[in-house]
């Protein structure tokens, strides 16, 4: 069987949700019963998603501008449209937040300030050497030009550092709330911050290594808790308050500044 996996989405904003009456929705027709998602049309402008252990019509916006209509089981297509104009106004507004939201440049050159370590830091020429680099605060890292775009350059070294730094913490962090982990990867994950498998197999996106440690060690105890807690259940999230309970903290930086390196 499939490994059952759990993913920390790149969520912007949640709308209220609505229970859904399985007779009013038979009624009013089904979706078909696969999982995979089903795009509606363009004037929606909304990806519709079935889940067998929802309970309410839920509307989220991603990081990455798509809008995610989930659906109970016993949902129908028709209801979640229904829902889905009740809630117009709501999404045009989390768009326009969106919009506002900080952003990373395209283009890294010197004098440029990108996310490093939790704060937005200046990119520098470095002092005078064998090849040039250039300084993120007290970090130096060569490149390979200083006239073009370094930001490529600079990824590179960012995912070796997450390559040795994020496993160490997560083996650590694992073993002090005990939890069992069998392997930990660091991946370019576009549109979650980290994922874990019911084998024990925790991913996480190397962009961590940008944030604050706060934030990088919610998100590690986020996936350890899935690793006892499948669910976003009360339950899960009482457990993620026993091993971090500054993680509102973390969601509320997450949502203020996901969107400068992309999430």
């Amino acid at each position: 069987m499939r490994e059952q996996q759990q993913d920390l989405f790149g969520l912007v904003d949640s709308a209220p949700s609505e229970s859904a009456s399985a007779a009013a929705r038979a009624a009013a027709g089904t979706l078909p019963s696969s999982s995979a998602a089903t795009t509606a049309n363009d004037d929606d402008a909304c990806v519709l998603v079935r889940s067998a252990r929802a309970e309410n019509y839920r509307l989220t916006l991603r990081r990455d501008g798509v809008a995610v209509l989930t659906i109970p089981a016993r949902g129908s297509e028709r209801e979640a449209r229904r829902f889905l104009e009740s809630q117009r106004d709501w999404l045009e507004r989390a768009r326009e937040r969106q919009q506002r939201r900080p952003k990373s440049a395209e283009v890294w050159v010197p004098g440029t300030h990108v996310l490093w370590r939790g704060e937005l830091t200046e990119i520098r020429i470095a002092l005078a050497g064998e090849r040039p680099a250039v300084c993120l605060a007290a970090d130096v890292f060569r490149v390979s030009r200083l006239d073009r775009d370094v930001r490529p350059t600079l990824e590179a070294h960012f995912l070796r550092r997450a390559k040795v730094e994020l496993p160490a913490r997560t083996w650590e962090l694992a073993a002090i709330t005990g939890v069992a982990v069998r392997q930990v990867s660091v991946r370019n994950q576009r549109s979650r911050w980290g994922s874990c498998s019911a084998g024990g197999v925790i991913s996480l996106n190397w962009r961590l290594i940008q944030t604050p440690e706060f934030v990088r060690d919610y998100i590690i105890h986020h996936e350890l808790m899935h690793l006892r807690e499948m669910n976003h259940s009360d339950r899960f999230w009482a457990r993620v308050e026993e091993v971090c309970p500054g993680w509102r903290d973390a969601e509320r930086w997450i949502k203020r500044n996901g969107s400068l390196v992309g999430l």
